[in-house]
């Protein structure tokens, strides 16, 4: 696997949106690998959305994805240490609001519809389904 050094800028940069910190914070809590179906449903953002978003973290080197048949599985990267640590920083920040938890709620919730630990149901949530 090549690596690609991003200027510590870039990631911090990606992180000002809260949707991207939402993702971040989610996989960083649960250190768990989720698909996009898996965020709709937990985050109950709409799919080209988050597409976006996962796309942007891709880039700057924060998350990398695995395509496993038609189901992409995106996690955080650990190295170089300083990412690790980042992590580790944003899974702490406060949640005043709550929207942190009641993301992590629903994942978890969506986590019991996995088939032999992989996502296999598309989108659940009705009002973000795609026709």
């Amino acid at each position: 696997m090549q690596v690609i050094e991003v200027p510590i800028e870039d990631i911090f940069q990606a992180l000002c949106d809260r949707t991207r910190l939402r993702i971040v914070r989610l996989l960083a809590t649960t250190q768990e690998e989720a698909c996009l179906c898996e965020l709709v449903d937990s985050l109950l953002e709409p799919q080209y959305k988050l597409s976006r978003h996962l796309k942007v973290l891709r880039q700057v080197g924060l998350l990398t994805a695995e395509k496993e048949g038609r189901w992409v599985y995106h996690h955080l990267v650990s190295e170089p240490k300083h990412l690790k640590m980042l992590s580790k920083l944003i899974a702490t920040l406060p949640d005043d609001e709550s929207i942190y938890g009641d993301d992590a709620e629903r994942f978890n919730e969506r986590l019991c519809h996995r088939e032999e630990g992989r996502c296999r149901v598309g989108v659940l949530t009705k009002s973000l389904k795609t026709a």
